[in-house]
């Protein structure tokens, strides 16, 4: 038993007339989404909202930019190693260092940053502490390869690139906070005396 298809005319002028219908929907709804962008007028033909939302995507990034910094981290470790061959020896002196500088100084940096955007007032304080820290800690790093005789690089480029190059970094930062915040507690010192001074 065999079945013939017969097409009917309604039906395909129905579908036409949807599809247009469907079509000119989408057309208004897309005008009257309503954008985060500035000027709030602004036309965006074909504008389409994010389908995640703003804390999925800071979780997403935030949870790959760990990897990645976890990745490079330990791969920058052995490379860094042929600059300074201490850290792959684990090197008690290093060690300590490191270790201080992790477990002290990282979170008092945190404390630091929400010191400074909250504007508190111990806040220069709190930087000028921080970077002595980190002066104290490149200090005993240079001085105790010295006294071991400073010969802990492969070549002379890894000496000079690595050991030299991405420590000073460590002296020149500090040092400048250290300078600001100085000024910057002597200024108020300063007006603080005037203030005392206008009072009598």
């Amino acid at each position: 038993m065999s079945f013939k298809y017969h097409p009917n005319p309604h039906r395909f002028y129905y579908f036409i007339a949807e599809t247009r219908r469907i079509r000119e929907n989408g057309k208004s709804s897309a005008r009257s989404v309503v954008h985060p962008y500035v000027p709030r007028d602004l036309k965006l033909p074909g504008y389409v909202p994010g389908f995640l939302s703003q804390s999925t995507i800071l979780a997403v990034y935030g949870i790959s930019s760990v990897l990645v910094v976890s990745f490079m981290w330990i791969l920058s470790g052995k490379e860094y190693s042929k600059g300074d061959s201490r850290y792959a020896g684990r090197d008690s002196g290093v060690v300590a260092v490191e270790g201080i500088t992790a477990v002290l100084e990282g979170p008092a940096c945190l404390l630091a940053v929400y010191a400074i955007a909250t504007k508190k007032s111990y806040s220069y304080i709190l930087q000028i502490a921080i970077s002595l820290g980190q002066l104290y800690g490149t200090a005993v790093y240079f001085v105790t390869a010295i006294l071991e005789g400073d010969n802990f690089a492969t070549s002379a480029f890894y000496y000079y690139a690595y050991y030299i190059m991405a420590n000073i970094w460590w002296i020149i930062i500090p040092t400048t906070i250290v300078v600001h915040c100085w000024r910057k507690i002597c200024a108020a010192f300063q007006v603080q005396e005037q203030k005392k001074t206008k009072a009598r």
